[in-house]
């Protein structure tokens, strides 16, 4: 039995953006800028009548008409006049105008999944359910910064230095995750306040953590290197907020894939000038030193001896006299051209 001579023909934008379909089921189909085409385009790159799609008994065929820019079958540049057979489905260029032509035995991609956001239905019933978590981590969050103030003020410090640290980053975050919507409402036409407010406490939650967990354990272990990790998961950290932001703005997951190699390119290279920054310091990354110890209680390893601190600064002796000799010298230059 004969298939019937059904097909789709699609008309792509960027990133292969599907912006409009035509089913085909009469033959021939005109393409054009003209009114008697059966498909009309609005390409400036167009001729009136620019090809014409036809199923004839070797199958479907596109014949380009005369015009000026011609189109594309793949690489094969294609000229007026000329006949190319197409295949079950495919994509070709006409002026500027980017095709995709499917037929009817041509196979489907499977069905995709629903994204958490686009459950419309469920978000109507239950319009509440989804800010109660976000409530609960940004709490959390407000308290895990007034414990960190609070461990650096001394006792009996006034309440307004509390205001300021728990107002300015909430001021902050509520901007960014404001931000973030609006752009997600120009390209997606959703307003997901509640998402990158998630999104954002999530990080910031398991930053400020890892703030208090990586001192501690370098103390109990004395694992002073431990804290290397801290400059990375600041800068990998930021890389992640971000292209976890932009799945939610750009919906293309090519376009999402090309941010988050971007994103995680610019914080390799932010590691390398942070690394040649300190080339000439004793640490290349993490504190010199702990600004503040944990209670001796959490000590699970024996002091290091006196002795042994003493022979690790040796080392350093005769960078300092180099340090101060150059500055005495710098110094003695001064005050020569004073005089």
């Amino acid at each position: 039995m004969e298939q019937p001579r059904i097909a789709v023909l699609e008309l792509l934008g960027r990133e292969a953006q599907v912006l409009r379909v035509q089913r085909v089921t009469q033959w021939p189909l005109r393409i054009g800028r003209s009114a008697a085409c059966e498909l009309v385009l609005d390409d400036p790159h167009l001729a009136a009548e620019h090809a014409r799609l036809d199923w004839t008994e070797a199958g479907p065929q596109l014949t380009l008409l005369p015009s000026l820019n011609g189109g594309w079958l793949g690489e094969r540049r294609l000229q007026a006049g000329e006949v190319v057979g197409l295949e079950e489905s495919g994509q070709f260029q006409l002026g500027a105008s980017q095709l995709r032509w499917r037929s009817l035995g041509a196979s489907l991609a499977p069905e995709q999944p629903l994204e958490p956001h686009q459950h419309r239905l469920q978000a109507a019933q239950q319009p509440r359910t989804g800010f109660v978590p976000v409530l609960a981590l940004l709490l959390f969050w407000l308290a895990l910064l007034a414990g960190r103030q609070w461990s650096q003020l001394n006792p009996g410090g006034p309440w307004m230095d509390y205001s300021v640290a728990l107002l300015g980053p909430l001021a902050g975050l509520l901007a960014w995750a404001g931000f973030c919507a609006l752009l997600t409402q120009l390209f997606r036409h959703r307003f997901p306040f509640a998402a990158h407010l998630r999104i954002a406490l999530r990080l910031l939650i398991l930053r400020l953590l890892l703030g208090l967990a990586l001192p501690a354990l370098a103390y109990a272990f004395s694992w002073p290197r431990l804290m290397v990790l801290e400059d990375l998961a600041d800068m990998f950290g930021l890389a992640l907020l971000l292209s976890w932001h932009a799945s939610l703005i750009w919906p293309v997951r090519r376009t999402q894939a090309r941010i988050a190699i971007g994103l995680t390119a610019l914080a390799c290279l932010a590691l390398g000038l942070e690394l040649a920054h300190r080339q000439q310091q004793q640490y290349w990354l993490g504190p010199a030193y702990l600004s503040a110890l944990p209670p001796p209680a959490l000590r699970l390893v024996e002091p290091k001896p006196v002795s042994e601190l003493i022979a690790s600064l040796r080392p350093l002796e005769a960078e300092l006299a180099r340090q101060a000799k150059k500055e005495s010298e710098q110094v003695g230059v001064s005050v020569e051209l004073e005089d």
